[in-house]
């Protein structure tokens, strides 16, 4: 079984990555990027074969490693 998780940074944290890019959009001649978040995508393939263990096992994974829950949010798809 295979899972998806996007990890982005909450609303309100700041992005500077984000930023970045918009900056560099804007340079390349990209005009009218109001606003860039950057986040990041981790693909699992998993032994699980129930869908729902495997998500409750992928969700407590990003509770504890793959995603820093104080400044960003999660979410999980089973694929």
């Amino acid at each position: 079984m295979k899972a998806r998780v996007t990890v982005m940074l909450k609303t309100g944290v700041l992005d500077p990555q984000g930023e970045a890019v918009r900056h560099a959009l804007g340079s390349l001649g990209f005009q009218g990027v109001n606003g860039v978040r950057q986040g990041k995508v981790i693909e699992l393939d998993l032994a699980e074969t129930d869908a729902a263990k495997a998500e409750a096992e992928v969700k407590a994974m990003c509770e504890k490693l793959l995603a820093n829950t104080v400044i960003e949010s999660y979410r999980v798809e089973i694929l």
